[in-house]
C-alpha cells in the first residue's frame, strides 16, 4: 500500500493490543528518526468496526481522555466487532499543546485526503484515509474549542449530500446522548477528518466538547457515555442501564446554515463580550466590543450578530486580531 506509515499492531488479532504508527521522519536530530502515533486495537466477536479519533488538534483533551478512559474500561469478551482508537491522532501537536503540528505547521483537520510524502500532518491524514476509514463502518472524530475558543458542547454531523448517509448519522447523533446536536450544513471546506468519512460513504460524528485549552468533566463524561450509548446502539455492546439519560430528554438540534452565523473581528485589540454561551441573540445584537491598544481616547469598535441564533461559540482569549473568529451562531431547527 502507497503509505509511509506503518502499525506495531495487527488489525485482526483477537484481544486488545496497544502500540503504535511509526511515522519514519528523517531531521537534523535524528537521521533515520520516526514520529511516533499511540493506538489501540479491541477485537471481540464478529461485529462493525468503529474508528475512534482525538487530538487532531493538540490543545483539545476531552476526546483523548475519554477514550483512553474507554481503553481501560472495555472487555474483548464483551465486545461484538472491533475498536479501533487513536486519542492522540496529531501526536507531534498533542504533545506540544498546540492546534497545529510543530514539525511543519499542519493543521490536520485542513489535510484531508492527505498525501503519503509530503510531511508528517499531510501523511497521518493519508494513513486515515487510505487505512483507517476503509476500515471503518463508524467513524467519531472528538474534538473541542482548543485553546482558542469555549464551546457549548454537542456531537455534529456534516450534510454530505447522501440522504441515507445523512440520516444514519443523525439517528447516530440521536443516541449519543449529548444536549446539543449541531448540523454542519455549511461546510465549504472538503479537507476535514467527516468530510472525508462522508466521500467513503462511513457514517460519521464529529463534536466539540469544550475549549479554552482546559479539560471539561462534563465533556469527558459526554463523549464517553456517548461512545458506549452508540456502541450498544448498534450491537457492539450491551447497554448498561448508568448510560441512560435520566428522562432521555431529546437533544436540542442546531444547524450552521451559513457565513452570516459567525462574527469576526474587523479590528485587533481586546475583545469584550457581550454575551454567554447559549444565549438566543437577534440580527443586530452586539456581540461585543473590541479595544484598540493604541490611542486609549479611540472608543471601542461595536461587533454586531448578522441573524438571529443561539450563542455555540465564544473566542476564549480576550486579546484578538482583525480576522479572529468571535463567534458562531447556530440556529435551532426540528429534532
Amino acid at each position: 500500500m502507497n503509505t509511509s506509515i506503518w502499525a506495531s499492531v495487527d488489525y485482526d488479532r483477537p484481544g486488545k493490543q496497544t502500540g503504535d504508527l511509526w511515522l519514519p521522519y528523517s531531521v537534523h536530530r535524528s537521521a533515520y528518526g520516526n514520529l511516533t502515533i499511540p493506538l489501540a486495537v479491541v477485537n471481540g466477536a464478529p461485529g462493525p468496526t468503529l474508528l475512534l479519533t482525538g487530538g487532531t488538534h493538540g490543545d483539545e483533551y476531552e476526546g483523548p481522555v475519554a477514550f483512553r478512559r474507554l481503553l481501560r474500561w472495555i472487555d474483548p469478551g464483551a465486545l461484538r466487532g472491533r475498536l479501533i482508537i487513536l486519542p492522540a491522532l496529531n501526536a507531534p501537536a498533542v504533545r506540544a499543546g498546540l492546534r497545529t503540528s510543530p514539525e511543519d505547521g499542519g493543521n490536520l483537520n485542513r489535510a484531508y485526503p492527505g498525501e503519503p510524502f509530503a510531511g508528517p500532518t499531510a501523511a497521518i491524514a493519508h494513513y486515515v484515509s487510505t487505512v483507517l476509514l476503509p476500515l471503518a463502518d463508524f467513524y467519531h472524530d472528538a474534538h473541542a474549542g482548543g485553546s482558542s475558543l469555549a464551546y457549548l458542547p454537542f456531537v455534529s454531523l456534516r450534510r454530505s449530500g447522501n440522504d441515507d448517509l445523512d440520516a444514519a448519522a443523525l439517528a447516530a447523533a440521536r443516541a449519543y446522548g449529548a444536549p446539543n446536536i449541531q448540523i454542519w450544513g455549511y461546510s465549504p471546506d472538503p479537507r476535514l477528518s467527516t468530510a472525508e468519512a462522508n466521500r467513503q460513504k462511513v457514517v460519521s460524528l464529529g463534536g466539540e466538547f469544550g475549549g479554552r485549552g482546559t479539560v471539561s468533566r462534563d465533556g469527558v463524561a459526554i463523549v464517553e457515555r456517548g461512545v458506549r450509548r452508540l456502541m450498544a446502539q448498534w450491537g457492539m455492546i450491551d447497554a448498561r442501564p448508568e448510560d441512560a439519560l435520566p428522562d432521555e430528554t431529546p437533544a436540542r438540534t442546531v444547524e450552521v446554515s451559513g457565513r452570516d452565523c459567525y462574527v469576526y473581528a474587523m479590528r485587533s485589540g481586546i475583545f469584550e463580550p457581550a454575551v454567554d454561551l447559549g444565549d438566543a441573540v437577534a440580527g443586530g445584537d452586539l456581540c461585543g466590543a473590541v479595544w484598540g491598544l493604541e490611542d486609549i481616547a479611540d472608543p471601542p469598535h461595536d461587533e454586531h450578530f448578522q441573524r438571529d441564533g443561539i450563542v455555540m461559540c465564544l473566542r476564549h482569549p480576550g486579546l484578538v486580531q482583525k480576522g479572529d473568529c468571535l463567534a458562531h451562531l447556530a440556529i435551532e431547527v426540528p429534532s
